[in-house]
């Protein structure tokens, strides 16, 4: 597509409805997880033992069984979140394109907003009806501070919430 980076963010409020164009798959993504929407989420995702995900929560994960995981981790922490896609390029040939860019995004937990700066690229195939799904995602925080607050914020809340309940029982 383009070769100067494309600086308007996807943040998924652009989506419509569809996964016909590359666009409307990666707004979907976008806007599911900005919802914390985990069916929209496995609607963006292939059904398939081969699709992979490598990220700052959850390591290297592969098939939905396993990537759905990280995102239910993200979707029960405790603080508000968003992101948004921007500073990216999108290659296209036949049926697969992927985006290369960067994440921007906030999580706030107890009133402390802690920013956040994720290089992040995405691959996707087109299904037999014609949709593009997300077969792959890597994403990587490159500076370990921010990393380390990010995973206690997010695994870190939710081992915490899971203990309190546990010892309530």
């Amino acid at each position: 597509m383009a070769s100067n980076p494309i600086q308007t963010p996807v943040t998924g409020r652009e989506y419509s409805g569809g996964q016909r164009e590359p666009m409307q798959a990666l707004a979907q993504f976008y806007r599911a997880l900005n919802e914390r929407d985990i069916g929209m989420i496995r609607q963006n995702w292939i059904d398939s033992s081969d699709a992979a995900m490598d990220n700052p929560l959850g390591g290297i994960k592969r098939g939905w069984s396993e990537i759905s995981k990280t995102y239910e981790a993200l979707f029960r922490s405790p603080g508000a979140y968003w992101f948004e896609f921007y500073d990216y390029s999108l290659h296209q040939s036949g049926d697969l394109f992927y985006v290369v860019g960067r994440e921007r995004g906030e999580l706030t937990l107890n009133g402390q907003p802690m920013k956040l700066a994720i290089r992040t690229s995405r691959v996707f195939q087109r299904d037999a009806e014609g949709c593009w799904r997300q077969a792959h995602h890597h994403g990587s925080i490159d500076d370990p501070q921010m990393l380390a607050a990010y995973q206690q914020a997010v695994l870190g809340a939710i081992s915490n919430t899971s203990s309190l309940t546990s010892n309530a029982r």
